[in-house]
């Protein structure tokens, strides 16, 4: 019986349990192996990712009136999150940034995928 630094005794596994832990770990490397080739299809479809400025409701009255320069006054704030849109689904929200001289958006905020569902059911 092998002890330990204190004088209990340690439990010694037999070379079945040892397999049997083997089996299981390439059981579950499989299985991920398999779930991943499955997701691997699904990674290159291409998806529609957008974001609105912000909205406003005018008149044609107004939309006839404007000329180069007329400035349109939008109802979201400077700094409010923007929301980021997949294939038209409210899906993250974010801030503005700017890359390389083009517009980003920063992800601050990532919308639950089940609220998504529930949402859109």
């Amino acid at each position: 019986m092998t002890v330990d630094e204190e004088g209990r005794p340690i439990k010694e596994s037999s070379e079945e349990e040892s397999r049997v832990v083997i089996e299981k770990t390439e059981e579950e490397k499989n299985a991920l192996a398999s779930i991943t080739k499955e997701l691997d299809q699904y990674l290159d479809i291409p998806l529609t990712v957008s974001t609105e400025l912000g909205r406003t409701k005018i008149t044609v009255r107004e939309i006839l009136k404007l000329k180069d320069g007329a400035v349109i006054e939008l109802h979201k704030l400077v700094g409010e999150p923007m929301e980021i849109y997949i294939n038209g689904l409210l899906t993250a929200r974010g801030e503005v940034v700017v890359v390389n001289e083009r517009f980003g958006i920063r992800v601050t905020d990532v919308i639950d995928p089940m609220e998504i569902i529930r949402q859109n059911a």
